[in-house]
């Protein structure tokens, strides 16, 4: 008889999807001076690249809505992680920057697929009052990412070129694809609570709840991407970090989270989402200020701030994530995790976007405006409290059993 994987085991295998999915789409951005040197692209076309993931993810989230939860959440996880281990050996391979945009475009519309539905085997398999601290598990993966994946990401371009990243992301997914199948129970609860799927998901448009959880997470990734985009930049130009330190912001901000992040979500289900959630945004508002108005600092203080950035303003998707997935039951949570997800990557997308029109840089490298990203960030922020307490929870039932049938 095979023996059952334990919960926390599944978790881990979840989690190692995710820092795949992260760690390619989070090495572009700082790949960017390698690729615009070799492959002859401006400022515009290498914002072309970074963009095709979110875009191509956004918009197969959206058309995949209305089917993701016609299957057994297993069965699609692995046909499209394969696609994404596939897509991203493409862009290690790609000779030019045109087949580069497709194969990266290809890797997002199967990546953020493969993001919705890791979150909702988390959501099928454990109870609603440990999820926040499965998720963190989970989500320990972007705090890894920044971590350990990046500066590897970087010292791989470094010694081999710029396709060596990539390369080594899809061969890592190989590995990961087949600890999955032997891992990942079947999770079919959703198919047999005999809703039909169609009218479950036109109820699930119609849904108040569901689109006030839609509206939060939008709202609280506008209040974190507002500032992201141009942090790196900020710190070098305005706070006057050397550019050699650039990486430990990454390594100290990563690792900090990795140790927090389960903690912030048990502490999320003992004292309650919201409540932690609270924390969390107020805590962020105030490290949001001091990076944003801050002149010239010392490079401890600099990454002392970064360090507790990464810990609070990351950590509160952690409760978050939680407010969110409880918004809706088992029968329509695979098609409202890929609308969240259009949320999310359009949200980032529009914030990305307003940053570029706020600030502005000098000759010197130092930004105009950024504190007014800043203000907008905690503006946003304390709006996205309003509307998590706008969001019931709508699944309290109990979770699918952990184990293969």
């Amino acid at each position: 008889m095979t023996s059952r994987p334990s919960e926390r085991v599944i978790l881990l295998v979840l989690a190692a999807i995710q820092f795949t999915h992260i760690m390619d789409f989070m090495v572009m951005m700082p790949l960017a001076p390698q690729l615009m040197r070799e492959l002859n692209l401006g400022a515009g076309q290498f914002s072309a690249l970074v963009a095709a993931y979110s875009i191509a993810a956004g918009v197969v989230g959206l058309l995949s809505a209305p089917f993701i939860d016609r299957f057994d959440r297993r069965t699609l996880l692995l046909f499209v992680y394969a696609g994404f281990t596939v897509a991203t050996l493409l862009c290690g391979f790609a000779p030019d920057a045109h087949t580069l945009l497709i194969a990266r475009a290809i890797g997002g519309a199967f990546g953020g697929i493969s993001g919705s539905l890791c979150l909702a085997i988390v959501s099928d398999l454990v109870p609603p009052e440990r999820r926040a601290g499965g998720i963190g598990i989970v989500m320990t993966a972007f705090a890894v990412a920044a971590a350990i994946g990046v500066p590897v990401g970087l010292q791989l371009a470094h010694f081999f070129g710029w396709r060596s990243p990539f390369t080594f992301i899809a061969a890592f997914a190989v590995v990961v694809w087949g600890v999955m199948f032997r891992f990942i129970p079947p999770v079919r609860g959703h198919l047999q609570s005999g809703v039909n799927k169609g009218r479950a998901f036109k109820e699930l448009l119609r849904d108040q709840n569901a689109g006030r959880a839609i509206l939060f997470m939008a709202v609280m990734v506008l209040g974190h991407f507002s500032i992201i985009p141009l942090l790196s930049p900020h710190l070098v130009g305005d706070i006057a970090l050397p550019e050699k330190y650039l990486f430990l912001v990454y390594l100290i901000g990563g690792a900090l989270s990795v140790v927090t992040a389960p903690y912030v979500g048990r502490l999320a289900d003992r004292l309650g989402r919201q409540r932690v959630f609270t924390y969390m945004v107020a805590a962020a508002s105030i490290i949001i200020l001091a990076i944003a108005n801050a002149g010239p600092l010392p490079v401890w203080v600099t990454l002392m701030l970064a360090g507790c950035f990464f810990v609070f303003a990351s950590g509160r998707f952690i409760p978050g994530q939680a407010i969110v997935t409880l918004a809706v039951p088992s029968s329509r949570r695979g098609a409202f995790l890929s609308l969240t997800s259009c949320a999310r990557d359009l949200a980032s997308g529009i914030s990305s976007t307003l940053g570029g029109w706020i600030v502005s840089k000098q000759p010197n490298g130092q930004l105009i405006h950024f504190n007014w990203l800043g203000t907008i960030a905690v503006a946003t922020g304390l709006v996205s409290i309003l509307l998590a307490r706008t969001v019931r929870v709508n699944d309290t039932g109990s979770p699918q059993p952990a184990g293969r049938s």
